[in-house]
């Protein structure tokens, strides 16, 4: 038996998880934004599964007043990725909804769209080497204040595979032992981004980053703690000898990896997706090869990860 599974066996058994560290309560009231999500008025919001992922429709994502967006915003606390179809934006309109949930995170290295290192390009065809956002992962871990938030719009897709997955990490740290959650949260790990070779003869915009974070980290908006820890990134939990680090690393990754905390997206042309990289993995599928998939991602500066175990979440009685 697998540490990762006596750990889920552990946690099945008791039927307990610390409160202090994890909670697999849904939270989708934030301070100055709270919106129950049983009444929205301007959107339709249908979740993909019960543990991540929701299709949001009825909206044009151009176009939005505040009573909107603060609907939008609550549905993306409470399903961690929301998908928006058939979006039919520009740049400059998919950079202007983005920058509503913040200042716009410059990629070390990625190319660009319309001379905006904003306005990162995605695209995979026939002659190309790798993939973009192969393999699980959240968005440039390595960074001293990663990238909170990613909205992708692709414009052009394979007939066939290009599905995106996703991951919930408030679930992989729930659902270990209450033991193993405490042990995990007076831990900080090392996370290294190696662009070299990445992006053919793109010239980086910066030096690529290295950053130590918590291995658990508390939401900032909704006071919840998830895994922040990652298979692209995350090289080492610095505390530990490198075999001990391996081994609870290789623990993690494959426990955080398991299809129930998964959804899996399967893009039609112009849809939009909104991921929250502080609580979840994603990895896109390269199964369409010599195909084309093509779009534009643009992903915004969060704060610096930290870990508060005593941190509440918030409620409708805050």
């Amino acid at each position: 038996m697998s540490l990762s599974e006596r750990s889920d066996r552990a946690g099945s058994t008791t039927g307990q998880r610390s409160p202090s560290i994890a909670s697999s309560r849904s939270v989708v009231a934030t301070r100055g934004n709270r919106v129950d999500e049983s009444t929205y008025q301007h959107i339709e919001v249908t979740a993909l599964t019960p543990t991540i992922g929701a299709i949001v429709t009825g909206v044009q994502l151009r176009s939005l007043d505040e009573t909107v967006f603060k609907e939008i915003h609550a549905a993306w606390l409470r399903h961690l990725v929301l998908f928006f179809p058939d979006q039919t934006l520009t740049p400059s309109e998919h950079l202007a909804f983005a920058k509503r949930f913040g200042e716009p995170h410059i990629h070390p290295a990625a190319p660009y769209a319309d001379d905006n290192p904003a306005i990162m390009v995605i695209h995979t065809d026939a002659d190309s080497k790798r993939n973009n956002g192969g393999g699980w992962h959240t968005d440039v871990s390595a960074d001293e204040r990663p990238p909170k938030a990613t909205l992708l719009h692709l414009h052009r897709l394979p007939k066939h595979g290009g599905d995106t997955l996703f991951t919930n990490m408030y679930e992989g740290l729930a659902s270990l032992s209450p033991a193993l959650q405490n042990f995990l949260s007076t831990l900080t790990a090392e996370h290294v981004a190696n662009y070299s070779g990445f992006y053919g003869d793109h010239t980086p915009q910066r030096v690529s980053p290295k950053s130590v974070h918590p291995v658990l980290r508390t939401h900032p908006e909704t006071g919840r703690n998830a895994l922040y820890v990652n298979p692209g990134f995350t090289r080492r939990i610095c505390a530990l000898k490198d075999s001990e680090s391996s081994a609870v690393l290789k623990m993690l990754f494959e426990h955080a990896s398991h299809p129930r905390f998964q959804c899996r997206y399967q893009w039609t042309q112009n849809a939009l997706a909104l991921w929250d990289n502080r609580c979840t993995w994603h990895q896109a599928i390269w199964d369409y090869h010599p195909e084309t998939r093509s779009g534009l991602r643009v992903s915004i500066v969060g704060d610096r990860p930290v870990f508060q175990a005593s941190k509440k979440e918030h409620s409708d009685e805050n």
